[in-house]
């Protein structure tokens, strides 16, 4: 009779954690109310119509998207594999690798998630956003390979996910390009506060994701925990090389010289040099993807890669993963579709806007900030709205400068996520949501610092 009490006790405890474990992730929630408030909203303003349009376009759309991303992701992903085979990924590794160990101590150095986590930053920080979407897919599949608890994310993956939400930018190559055709008096004087405020956000992902993450421990597999056999599971950097033949090598030497003395050539074409090195980077910002692929495809091919066969078998992890994400990327840009068309957005900014422009963040660019965890798209439009319409305005230099600050959370969220089958995200939309509140903060401010400076 007297263990009854302890029982009880003991089963009260169990069942208030599996009620804790079983509750629903934040994104659920927040993805369910942004349908309501829209449904809600619309029946007060006459959208009711409208609403329901924006659902099915919206669901269109998202599945354009989807299939528009099978021939980059097919594509990138076999490149991918020809520099894992060439070890280009190995080397890059090892020379950063005090910061990726430390960023993500769970993660073999030698693993391909961790290749494929470089990349992506690599190409987030160029903005290469057609070929840092495949690595990022690809990492996140790659970091799945070493979770002891399918559908829940690891640290490894709500770390990776945040500093894919910073949006690491160094050269906001597209904002630059708008403001140029606009006729902004200075487009790249964006750079320098939009590199500070880009940091801020990252920094602030970083912080709350670690510090969430001790927080709440949970079972992660780590680097240590792996056997030894298990720590390169990369079976395509094993496969047998092949090196060219003399002839073979000669002329891929003769490309890479021919290639070098093509940059000569095209200054004299142009008729000199860039009157300034802004217009040099924004003219160059063209050669960035093909030279990447080139570098990439000829270094595994001087390797002994065969490239032909590699390229292929990467590709067709494009596909699948572009067919998985389709589901979450429907729902998501159905939401959004829906909260835009009802009128929220609007009458929440009308509302916001007049306390905003108190504190140096005109009103104009209260929408762009809400966009712009929601819709990449919608928001890099809006910024292009506000550019063009007054180009040396405040309003144009904050927005530019908050494009780069931030990323999409909302989509990064559903669709890497989405594409491993994650369904409970942890802590991953709190890092990502307090690295957006840091990186608009820092937009503006950094914007009033330099704005006219």
């Amino acid at each position: 009779m007297s263990g009854r009490p302890v029982n009880r006790h003991r089963f009260a405890k169990k069942k208030m954690s599996d009620n804790k474990k079983k509750r629903p992730a934040p994104l659920n929630v927040i993805w369910l109310y942004m349908i309501v408030i829209s449904i809600l909203v619309a029946a007060y303003t006459g959208k009711m119509g409208a609403i329901g349009t924006a659902s099915f376009d919206s669901a269109k759309a998202a599945v354009t998207l989807a299939l528009g991303l099978v021939g980059g992701m097919a594509l990138w992903l076999g490149i991918m594999k020809v520099a894992e085979a060439a070890g280009l990924m190995t080397a890059i590794s090892k020379a950063i690798s005090p910061l990726m160990r430390w960023l993500f101590p769970e993660v073999p150095a030698d693993h391909p998630a961790m290749h494929a986590m470089i990349m992506n930053m690599a190409a987030n920080m160029l903005g290469l956003g057609s070929a840092a979407t495949p690595m990022g897919l690809k990492a996140m599949a790659e970091l799945d390979k070493l979770n002891p608890n399918k559908g829940t994310a690891t640290n490894a993956m709500c770390l990776f996910l945040a500093i894919n939400t910073s949006s690491v930018t160094l050269l906001p190559l597209g904002v630059i390009t708008i403001r140029a055709a606009a006729g902004a008096t200075s487009p790249g004087s964006i750079i320098i506060p939009g590199m500070m405020a880009s940091a801020c956000s990252t920094i602030a992902a970083v912080f709350m994701a670690k510090f969430l993450a001790s927080r709440n421990k949970e079972a992660v597999l780590t680097g240590d925990a792996l056997k030894s056999d298990e720590k390169i599971v990369n079976p395509i950097a094993e496969t047998e090389k092949l090196p060219p033949s003399l002839f073979g090598k000669v002329v891929a030497w003769i490309s890479i010289l021919a290639f070098v003395a093509a940059i000569p050539y095209t200054i004299v074409k142009a008729g000199g040099m860039p009157a300034t090195f802004l217009d040099g980077v924004i003219s160059s910002s063209v050669w960035l993807i093909p030279i990447l692929m080139g570098t990439l495809l000829m270094g595994g091919y001087l390797c002994g890669v065969s490239v032909y066969e590699t390229v292929t078998a990467g590709a067709k992890e494009g596909f699948d993963t572009a067919v998985r994400i389709i589901p979450f990327l429907v729902a998501i840009f159905v939401a959004i579709g829906m909260l835009r068309a009802s009128g929220a957005l609007e009458i929440f900014t009308s509302f916001v806007g007049q306390y905003t422009s108190a504190v140096g963040m005109p009103a104009e660019c209260v929408p762009h900030a809400l966009l712009r965890p929601l819709s990449g798209v919608g928001a890099f439009g809006y910024m292009a709205e506000i550019v063009n319409n007054a180009p040396d305005s405040l309003a144009s230099f904050v927005s530019s400068i908050l494009q780069g600050s931030t990323d999409t959370t909302f989509y990064v969220l559903a669709v890497y996520f989405g594409s491993v089958s994650i369904r409970r995200t942890r802590h991953a939309l709190a890092a990502g949501l307090t690295s957006d509140v840091v990186g608009i903060t820092a937009a503006v401010i950094f914007a009033n610092m330099f704005f006219g400076g």
